[in-house]
């Protein structure tokens, strides 16, 4: 496990449980270094000073907040320390609430919450409590110079804390002149709800892979050993203008795609979905199988 990133405690009422919190996630994108084309040296990022020009060491580096252009109010370590929240020194629930009235796009990042011994038992009090009654908590909590609004939940036995965006961060939607209040047909309706049904299936989180940071790999791997890259063009996808048409064309292919050979099923004189056949949920076999296919064709791709 990583070092922990901060030390504080639960705050329910007044009970206190204390924990360390600890990243529960990592990217695992690939990150590039910027070259210089011609001699293949790094190329480094200095802080300089616009004011004298020089190279300024990270000791002589200050905050500063902007009031206006090219006027600022330089804050101090000491300065960040004394803003007087008590989130600054505790996790403090200050709300239970049910995890289905959250919008997700509230969501920032996921941590750990691990008690010490001393706080091992209201811990596990606490989880137990919560579960039963499928409750989450809102809580405050300052760390990385902000404080943030946060949901503690449970995942298996440990407490999670997500970091969450304020309300008034979330900027409203905004379709410009774009008119998505029209009205749809029964038939496509009908034949939408079908689509999604040939496609529906168990969370299998495992079925998933990051195809493109493989693909990535592999042609560092042939790069490496020598190899040449063979881009291979990808086939052009047909246009399909009238969506009843699309709609037809994506059910034949997701029902193919899971082994189903029936035909879609026409939607009733009513207008509503005629009753569908069985559901033949997507396997992890079937889309190990398809995520295969395309595998197959990237790794052409690379010269393997």
């Amino acid at each position: 496990m990583p070092r922990s990133m901060w030390k504080g405690a639960i705050s329910f009422g007044l009970v206190t449980i204390p924990v360390s919190v600890y990243p529960a996630t990592e990217e695992k994108s690939l990150r590039f270094n910027q070259l210089h084309d011609e001699d293949g040296g790094r190329l480094r990022y200095r802080r300089v000073c616009e004011r004298c020009g020089q190279e300024v060491p990270f000791e002589h580096i200050v905050k500063g907040y902007e009031l206006e252009k090219d006027r600022y109010v330089v804050l101090t370590d000491e300065d960040l320390e004394s803003v007087p929240v008590e989130s600054s020194r505790a996790i403090d629930i200050q709300r239970f609430v049910d995890l289905a009235e959250i919008d997700p796009i509230l969501f920032k990042k996921s941590y750990y919450l691990v008690p010490d011994e001393t706080g091992a038992r209201a811990y596990a009090l606490l989880r137990e409590a919560m579960s039963r009654d499928g409750r989450v908590g809102i809580a405050k909590v300052s760390f990385r110079d902000k404080e943030h609004l946060a949901a503690l939940r449970f995942r298996d036995d440990a407490f999670v804390l997500e970091t969450m965006f304020w309300p008034d961060e979330v900027r409203e939607v905004d379709f410009g002149d774009v008119d998505v209040h029209v009205e749809v047909r029964e038939q496509e309706l009908a034949m939408a709800r079908q689509l999604i049904e040939s496609l529906t299936g168990p969370w299998e989180p495992d079925a998933f892979t990051d195809e493109y940071r493989e693909a990535l790999l592999r042609i560092v791997d042939a790069k490496t050993a020598g190899r040449e890259v063979e881009v291979v063009q990808p086939e052009p996808t047909a246009t399909v203008v009238d969506l009843m048409e699309a709609l037809k064309a994506s059910v034949a292919a997701a029902r193919k795609q899971v082994g189903a050979t029936e035909e879609p099923t026409r939607p009733s004189r009513g207008g509503a979905a005629a009753k569908p056949p069985a559901r033949r949920k997507a396997t992890a076999a079937s889309t190990r199988k398809a995520s295969t296919r395309k595998a197959s064709t990237r790794k052409r791709a690379v010269g393997e």
